[in-house]
């Protein structure tokens, strides 16, 4: 049976054993399969509470949140905060509620962001076919890089992981199996500084008893819709047919099955492109009057343009989100005439739907969004246009803005709006 020593990398194809028969230790990884599959999943473990804890000694052993104020969501959570039913995207108060004794933490992105390049340049140097899913996670696939390595990918995967442990101060769990979803699955298990193999033979049984919420594209609303037909884990929807699974959910019904059985032919694309771009703000006291929410708008609209500029895309479309301090959210969406990186656009854009929601009643608001949905490229945005001599006056002073802005910092212009 291969094994590998996750402690001092040894490994052999030989008998099964318990134990790393070079250095003893008990950490070792066997599967008949280990030594000839080749797409991973990578995933940090607790990440952003992890640097933190990492760059604090003194909070080893405590429980750490990281996120906003009372009235904001956690960010993330510590493994010690987690086994106080703490969790990501919890309202702190509730956080607070189940882990008073928790030290909380605000978020430092561009930390974190710095961090997250340095794991993903480490991954590429395993294989250029590296699909990124966050910013501390990805799937790999690593088949044909073993003459790069001397080793087979197992074994890539267990010196980047020890390297990213004495190196970077964190821990990863890495997942090995023959395609992207047993990958992911393998991923979770063993966590945190899991290392999991799951062959094709094992995978339907595997899967037969986790819900089909398990399944990539399967969330709240069909899940449901599979639960009205009575089907609600994969082994259940394993065993239809084909024609079965045409019959009751449609063309993609076999695709859906398929997956249920482990079977997963999706490549690793390395360039993936986002659906979205947003940005959102928790208010420290509810906001009701409508321009205080308009300000906040134009800051959120202001933001997302930077956003935009950063990272090559336009928005062809806005998304506005507002939470009541009932914990409603509110969405409304609204297509653009054209594409657009410009702040004003933007804003001009989300306002009326601002109105449509704010402007009616008497709710009062703790959470304001805005994002941009669907994309398009940054070439498109902003075209010239006869009947809008202002548009280009506008798009240069934004590019103006921009660049003073990366030159001096982000508080070097403000516009008039925001005072």
């Amino acid at each position: 049976m291969p094994w590998l020593c996750r402690d001092c990398l040894a490994f052999a194809d030989g008998d099964d054993v318990g134990w790393c028969t070079a250095c003893s230790s008990a950490s070792v990884v066997s599967h008949r399969d280990l030594f000839r599959l080749a797409i991973a999943h990578i995933d940090a473990d607790a990440f952003y509470a992890a640097i933190e804890k990492r760059d604090r000694p003194d909070l080893a052993d405590r429980p750490v949140i990281v996120g906003g104020g009372p009235r904001g969501v956690v960010t993330a959570a510590c493994y010690v905060a987690r086994r106080f039913g703490v969790r990501s995207a919890m309202p702190m108060f509730k956080a607070l509620q189940l882990c008073p004794q928790a030290v909380v933490i605000r978020p430092d992105f561009a930390k974190y962001a710095a961090v997250g390049r340095d794991l993903r340049e480490r991954m590429l140097a395993l294989t250029p076919l590296v699909e990124p899913l966050s910013i501390d996670e990805a799937v790999l696939d690593l088949t044909g890089t073993e003459a790069v390595h001397r080793a087979p990918p197992a074994v890539a995967l267990a010196r980047f992981a020890r390297a990213v442990e004495c190196e970077l101060g964190l821990s990863v769990s890495v997942g090995l199996a023959p395609n992207r979803l047993l990958a992911k699955l393998a991923a979770e298990h063993g966590k945190p500084r899991g290392f999991s193999v799951i062959g094709a033979d094992e995978a339907r049984s595997l899967l037969a008893p986790l819900p089909v919420s398990a399944l990539p594209g399967v969330g709240p609303k069909a899940a449901a819709r599979l639960s009205a037909l009575g089907i609600t884990t994969c082994g259940a929807l394993a065993a239809l047919t084909r024609d079965e699974a045409e019959a009751r959910l449609g063309a993609h019904g076999p695709a859906l099955v398929r997956l249920a059985r482990g079977e997963d032919d999706r490549a690793v694309t390395p360039e993936r492109r986002p659906k979205s771009i947003s940005i959102e703000t928790t208010f420290a006291h509810d906001l009701a009057d409508l321009a205080s929410l308009e300000k906040a708008l134009w800051r959120l609209s202001d933001a997302l343009s930077v956003r935009l500029n950063a990272k090559g895309y336009a928005a062809a479309g806005v998304v506005l989100k507002l939470k009541t301090h009932r914990f409603v959210m509110h969405s409304r969406h609204a297509r653009l005439a054209f594409p657009t990186q410009l702040a004003e656009v933007l804003f001009e854009a989300a306002r009326p739907l601002l109105l449509q929601v704010a402007g009616v009643g008497k709710a009062r608001y703790r959470l304001l969004g805005l994002g941009a949905a669907p994309l398009a490229p940054a070439e498109a945005a902003d075209p010239p246009d006869l009947a809008d001599p202002e548009r280009a006056r506008r798009k240069a002073r934004a590019e103006a803005i921009a660049s003073l802005r990366a030159r001096f910092g982000p508080g070097a212009v403000r516009r008039g709006r925001e005072l």
